[in-house]
């Protein structure tokens, strides 16, 4: 059985809400965070909008955010930004910092977008360096227009089969690639 508890795993929420604030997309994190640390993969939660981040030196960077006008939050824009901003600092080995990390993101919203959102945020991330497994990325869009987000009550967010298959296919995908990298 491979074992995962030598892992760490950073979920960055992309909420414009302060942590004091419930997320929607906090909600579908603690999906894919269940997984991994029932694997025995350490987890930090930091939300964007409380904090000016720093690269860190996680083997998971989990990319969180809602999404805005067809598009991720102004947070996570700002985030990608910071990361791009020490894409050229090198590790011990003369390696961009963030190699051999793996990236992944999940996407949350009630409008369409969600694969867009995803597929700028992947391929964002592989351009800084970060290692893309298949299947990285879940989110959860509802109904179109006003209503229910991801956690309200009776969204069907957290009951969804496909989201929540999803998410958890994705947190198995990055811890695998994360361990063949450290391996």
């Amino acid at each position: 059985m491979t074992a995962y508890h030598d892992l760490s795993a950073l979920f960055i929420n992309c909420s414009l809400k302060p942590s004091r604030e419930p997320s929607n997309t906090e909600a579908l994190m603690q999906v894919s965070q269940g997984v991994m640390a029932a694997n025995g993969v350490s987890i930090e939660t930091i939300r964007a909008a409380d904090l000016d981040i720093a690269p860190g030196v996680h083997d998971i960077v989990v990319v969180c955010t809602p999404i805005w006008l067809g598009s991720a939050s102004s947070e996570c824009v700002r985030l990608i930004e910071r990361l791009y901003a020490n894409s050229s600092d090198k590790n011990d080995r003369g390696q961009f910092v963030y190699y051999g990390r793996v990236g992944g993101c999940l996407v949350t919203g009630n409008e369409d977008g969600a694969k867009h959102c995803a597929m700028t945020l992947l391929y964002s991330l592989q351009h800084l360096g970060y290692a893309i497994p298949p299947q990285a990325d879940a989110g959860w869009v509802g109904e179109a227009g006003p209503g229910p987000s991801y956690a309200d009550e009776d969204s069907g967010g957290p009951q969804n089969d496909f989201t929540q298959r999803n998410t958890t296919f994705a947190a198995w995908n990055l811890m695998h690639m994360a361990r063949m990298l450290k391996d």
